[in-house]
This record gives structure tokens, sequence and C-alpha cells, in this order.
């Protein structure tokens, strides 16, 4: 993958971090975008479960039906929480009007909607991935009608 504000700060500084994401955002908005929609620990678990991921509202549906067998990885259980938050970031930044993802100072990604409200999405995954609630579907649901 060609991220260009990635490669331009690794050039200067060497491996990137999370407070790298907070310049990023400005310089390169739908590299930052694509980077934090990779999800691949949850795109492998959706894809072993036979759940398709297409940032689709639907996807979210079936994700809440999966099976949580991460649960019995404490050293899975954060990452898969992680990435579940990035998809349901993705999927309200590409669904919902005027939602944009914003980085915060400390380097974590929130979706910032168009009236201002910031929602940590990271939080909520991690919730989901840990507890099995408040459901994927169910917190884009309170997003969209916002």
């Amino acid at each position: 993958m060609n991220i260009s504000f990635l490669d331009n700060w690794r050039k200067r500084r060497g491996p990137a971090s999370g407070a790298a994401l907070t310049g990023a955002q400005e310089e390169d908005p739908q590299g930052v975008a694509q980077l934090l929609s990779e999800c691949e620990l949850l795109r492998a678990r959706a894809s072993d479960a036979g759940i398709g991921l297409d940032d689709s509202t639907a996807s979210l549906e079936a994700l809440d039906q999966m099976a949580p067998r991460w649960r019995d990885d404490p050293d899975e259980l954060p990452w898969l929480g992680n990435d579940a938050g990035l998809y349901l970031g993705t999927v309200i930044v590409r669904t919902v009007p005027g939602a944009v993802w914003q980085v915060w100072p400390n380097g974590r990604p929130v979706v910032r909607l168009a009236s201002g409200r910031e929602v940590d999405v990271v939080e909520a995954g991690q919730q989901w991935a840990a507890d099995g609630a408040p459901e994927l579907c169910q917190r884009y649901a309170e997003v969209a009608e916002a």
C-alpha cells in the first residue's frame, strides 16, 4: 500500500507511532482513512466465519452474529476490539453524510460527525469485543440518527 504521508514520515523519523497520525490527518486524510480501514485481524476472523466485510451496515449486523472465539485469547481480544472499532468507524465515515476521521493529539482516531460530536469508535469496538454489547449495528444506528 502506498500512503504518502507515512512514507514521508518514515524517511524523516523511522517507524511510525500513533502520534504520527495527528499531523498526517491534515496532510493526507484519504491515506489516513485507508490506513484505519485495514482492520486485518477482524477481516481475517470474519473471513474464517464466512462473513464478507464490504463496509456496509449489513456487515456490522453479520459481525454481531459471529461467535466470539477471540474472548478465549487474552492477547487477541484487545487487537480484535481495536479493529472492530476501526471497522465501525470506517462504515460510519463511508455511509453517514458529513462524518470524517479525526485524530486526537494522542494519536487516537475518532469519528467526527457533521454536528461536531466526536464518537470514540475504538472504545465502542473494545466494549463489543469484550462483552458483545452494545452491538456494532446498534452503535451505528445511534450515530446515524444523531
